[in-house]
């Protein structure tokens, strides 16, 4: 049950492989600057920065002469005192747009300052250390990222909509897709109506074990992002769809071993991954919100936002949406803020008479 659990353990333990692996293709400076963050961060986070640093030694073993006929493995100090301001703007140009057929992508300014943050903390670690003299990314600005107090999120009808597309189907879909969602219907209810009910993380939804889940009080037993555990408790509407889903389609479920606990499956009787979650949300979401980009974060945002309006209470919706820092949640704030200066821009009418 929560961490203790063996999906847990299984997941703590192919990330700390993963991590692993990747370290040793890393050159020894970069080695150096992620052993200094462990102490700090996730293993996830840590496995982010091991791929954002592989990419960057990638584009330098193949762009800079330099480098070309060096294994990342060996890049040494030396090379890295090479780097000069102008390597690593090219860099951010690479980030934002490469046709190349050997590693094509794409990058909004959001993505690559978040792909350079490693790239900067290394060389402000080893400046630091006095291992090297200088850092070229002083140099460098950010990216210009403008802040949108917009959040993405649907609101009351779009809701009731959604989880109405999954119990009566939609006009849109074909009759060949109605019975292929009437196999999965009671459990994609009971994962929509959870989170919508609860703002619990994707990550946290597909952690979920049977024996997490406690109807006799309405509660439930999560491992939250950064690896510490969290009781919450939910509605009657939450606890029926969870009772309904219990104790028939996953009654009925013949789970491969290995997978018996987790509470929601696969048809193929698997754990459900994330990214099964975060398809059949985007699924539904397309046929009745089809001008929002609805993900399962998206329903996080509704609940948070849905909370506020109705408690005012902003340390209660950082709380209960497990927000280490409230600053991340006045976010929801403004989106209030912001309906109520739409509601402010129609309320006088000096054409109205007394």
């Amino acid at each position: 049950m929560g961490k203790d659990s063996e999906f847990y353990k299984d997941k703590s333990r192919n990330q700390k492989l993963q991590l692993r692996s990747l370290i040793r293709q890393l050159p020894g400076p970069a080695v150096d600057y992620i052993y200094s963050k462990e102490v700090q961060a996730q293993p996830s986070t840590l496995i982010s920065y091991c791929y954002d640093l592989l990419t960057f030694f990638t584009f330098l073993q193949d762009n800079n002469p330099a480098c070309r006929n060096i294994e990342i493995k060996n890049f040494s100090y030396d090379i890295l005192a090479q780097i000069a301001p102008e390597d690593v703007v090219e860099f951010q140009r690479y980030l934002e747009l490469n046709i190349d057929r050997d590693h094509p992508h794409e990058n909004s300014k959001k993505a690559i300052a978040r792909k350079m943050s490693p790239l900067r903390g290394m060389f402000h670690y080893h400046v630091l250390h006095k291992h090297l003299a200088d850092d070229p990314m002083q140099l460098v600005p950010l990216p210009n990222l403008k802040k949108d107090k917009n959040i993405v999120r649907m609101n009351n009808y779009e809701v009731r909509a959604i989880l109405d597309a999954i119990e009566q189907g939609n006009e849109q879909m074909s009759e060949r897709q109605r019975k292929f969602c009437l196999k999965t219907q009671k459990r994609d209810l009971a994962i929509l109506t959870l989170m919508l009910g609860t703002g619990i993380r994707v990550s946290e939804c597909n952690g979920l074990d049977l024996d997490d889940v406690d109807l006799t009080v309405n509660s439930f037993n999560i491992v939250r992002k950064g690896g510490g555990q969290d009781v919450l408790y939910f509605g009657d509407d939450v606890a029926q769809v969870l009772t309904d889903y219990i104790t028939t389609e996953r009654a009925a479920m013949h789970p491969k071993e290995g997978h018996e606990k987790a509470l929601f499956f696969s048809l193929q009787g698997k754990r459900i991954s994330v990214d099964a979650i975060e398809k059949l949300v985007k699924k539904y979401a397309k046929m009745v919100v089809p001008n929002k980009k609805i993900t399962p974060h998206k329903l996080r945002s509704t609940f948070g936002t849905a909370l506020y309006r109705e408690t005012g209470d902003i340390r209660l919706v950082a709380d209960v949406l497990g927000h280490n820092n409230i600053n991340t949640t006045i976010q929801y704030y403004a989106a209030i803020e912001d309906e109520h200066n739409k509601k402010a821009a129609g309320a006088v009418d000096y054409k109205r008479e007394d």
